[in-house]
């Protein structure tokens, strides 16, 4: 089980070895590497030094300071941003569904872009939003992306929503959504330091479907990596980009 790819299709091609399927919790594409600011779309097309400089103001929260900086670097390219950023995402979206196993499962990230998922997925990877199905005997739901926030990232959704697809899908064994439920220690990043945000929705479902495990992924360096909420583990099963090891599932 991986999450948090942000273009590792080197190791996301052995991330299946050995197990009877692999999951993914999103995010696959890397648009600005906050530990490497050379790597991703964002350097590509502005310079690393714009990158450092946009890091700073985010990583400070000065979040208009850094839409405005974003704003003049898009208007010095002379072109449709939207364009641009989808041939980008095209680019890595090609490499990485073709480092996908069979079977895999995926559901989408804040920073993935649902629909070009369908042209890119083969016929052995399975996507689900607010789904459930059946892997091993067990029955796994799967909700993706995230809430919105002042980084108005690319699949951010109102809680509304996003509650609605945690409602469809109900009990189940396994429930994987990329981000984590709304508690201090899992949604607080501990290098970024700053509270991401999690699902008031996905707190009250746990506590009253009881899912043996809740897994989920979206805070690099939680504060706590796993946790018990009543009868249910909960485990952000990792910075993929980063470690390159995915997390196992065994019963």
């Amino acid at each position: 089980m991986v999450s948090d790819v942000h273009g590792n299709a080197r190791d996301l091609a052995r991330a299946g070895d050995g197990a009877d399927a692999l999951i993914c919790l999103g995010d696959l594409v890397l648009f600005l590497d906050y530990a490497d600011h050379s790597r991703g779309i964002f350097p590509d097309l502005f310079g690393v030094e714009n990158a450092d400089r946009i890091v700073a103001l985010r990583t400070a929260r000065r979040f208009d300071e850094a839409r405005e900086l974003g704003a003049r670097l898009w208007g010095g390219i002379g072109t449709d941003r939207a364009a641009v950023i989808e041939q980008a995402v095209r680019k890595q979206y090609a490499e990485l569904f073709a480092a996908f196993p069979t079977p895999t499962y995926a559901t989408y990230g804040n920073v993935d872009m649902p629909p070009l998922w369908r042209e890119y997925a083969g016929p052995g990877t399975t996507v689900l939003d607010g789904e459930r199905v059946e892997i091993a005997g067990r029955v796994f739901g799967f909700v993706g992306g995230g809430l919105r926030t002042p980084m108005r990232t690319p699949y951010e959704i109102s809680d509304e929503e996003y509650a609605a697809k945690i409602e469809a899908v109900g009990e189940v064994d396994v429930l994987c959504t990329h981000i984590p439920p709304e508690v201090p220690e899992l949604v607080y990043d501990t290098v970024a330091r700053r509270f991401e945000r999690g699902s008031r929705a996905l707190l009250a479902a746990i506590r009253r479907t009881r899912p043996r495990y809740a897994l989920f992924g979206h805070v690099h360096q939680p504060l706590a990596r796993r946790m018990r909420i009543g009868a249910t583990e909960c485990v952000n099963v990792g910075h993929f980009a980063g470690t390159g090891k995915p997390w196992a599932l065994e019963w």
